[in-house]
């Protein structure tokens, strides 16, 4: 689809000059009297949902218009860093944290945007202590989906170290950190739990991390781009596993594409929040339209069009309101699942060094 990255278009203003004359020079707009002649902003969103939610939005909230700039989490985040001082996006909504704590220490986020109320413990446990990014869902990465046609649930691991054994050489298939935002914060969190962070250290917890995923590469790993080629990769018998997002090994079964894929959860897998974040660069009219459609989707009704949107993928999440119920029978109880947490702020600032490292090392290595 194509991108709509401009947030406010520049408009030409006509006016007469002094002493009645007829000549008319154009004037240039400043930000703040561009964002109030063409109230909305743009939204950078990677959801599967999102082109529901800002339709059903527009259609009934006349006052401003949302923009949707839909593309994958690693090429919006690109975006956001290279547009700088000069952002384009009002909003960003992508799963994962992470990237939210990375840009909240950049100074590039708004501040306390959560609203006070209405969030059930999932909620509350993923709302930061600035508010400068809200939980609009959870679903968890690092699920274990399997083509059960190939493979007996006896013969999968039931730990993240069995899954590094020279007898699954082959057999394992995973996303690309630059490209999916879902795998930067499960290798983030493969990396806490190996390393022990919460006793260690970060460099301790990264150079095990590094020595893992080194070893899933030597024995065959399949790296692929998103979620999408990657579980094609194993309909197609390319490999027989992959650790993906929890909502595209369902959303898969759903929809009846791919009949005998499973799920299992090993030892651990990790939370991720869908998050929503506000640039704290963006005029203050824009901020204001951001807030009020993050207030829309903490509703009900946009909670409806979040997990109608995108049945069959990211609509398969662990609400974080009181009184909304996961969409679909087929999402286990969160605590079948073993989801830790990682700390954003530590993991944040670190993505872009780790990334670099995982596709120098890794996808070159899986090429």
């Amino acid at each position: 689809m194509t991108p709509h990255p401009h947030r406010i278009i520049a408009r030409l203003a006509l006016a007469a000059v002094a002493l009645g004359t007829s000549a008319l020079v154009p004037v240039v707009l400043s930000t703040a009297a561009r964002a109030a002649s063409n109230p909305g902003f743009v939204l950078y969103s990677a959801q599967g949902y999102d082109h529901a939610a800002v339709s059903a939005f527009n259609a009934t909230h006349p006052g401003f218009t949302v923009t949707l700039n839909d593309n994958s989490t690693g090429p919006l985040l690109q975006q956001i860093q290279a547009e700088g001082n000069n952002p384009k996006w009002g909003a960003l909504w992508v799963d994962g944290a992470t990237a939210f704590a990375a840009l909240d220490t950049q100074g590039m986020l708004e501040k306390h945007i959560a609203p006070s109320d209405g969030f059930n413990a999932l909620g509350k446990a993923n709302i930061p202590a600035d508010g400068s990014y809200v939980p609009t869902g959870v679903t968890v990465v690092g699920a274990l989906c399997y083509n059960s046609a190939a493979v007996k649930p006896s013969q999968l691991p039931s730990t993240w170290a069995q899954l590094s054994e020279a007898k699954y050489n082959g057999q394992l298939g995973m996303n690309d950190p630059s490209q999916s935002g879902p795998t930067y914060p499960m290798i983030a969190g493969v990396m806490s739990q190996l390393g022990h962070y919460t006793s260690g250290s970060t460099a301790k917890a990264v150079a095990a991390g590094k020595a893992y995923f080194t070893a899933l590469a030597k024995n065959g790993l399949l790296v692929s781009a998103t979620n999408g080629p990657t579980i094609g990769a194993m309909e197609q018998g390319s490999i027989n596993m992959a650790i993906v997002q929890s909502s595209a090994c369902y959303g898969a079964e759903i929809n009846g594409s791919f009949p005998s894929i499973r799920v299992k959860y090993l030892n651990y897998s990790i939370a991720l929040p869908g998050c929503f974040g506000i640039d704290a660069k963006a005029p203050k009219v824009v901020r204001q339209d951001a807030a009020k459609f993050l207030a829309w989707l903490l509703t009900p009704k946009g909670q409806h069009v979040m997990q109608t949107g995108d049945p069959q993928g990211d609509s398969l999440y662990w609400p974080v309101l009181n009184g909304i119920q996961p969409a679909n029978k087929v999402i286990p109880p969160l605590s079948s699942t073993h989801a830790v947490t990682i700390n954003p702020y530590v993991w944040g600032p670190l993505e872009s060094g780790i990334n670099t490292w995982f596709d120098k090392n890794i996808l070159s290595a899986a090429a």
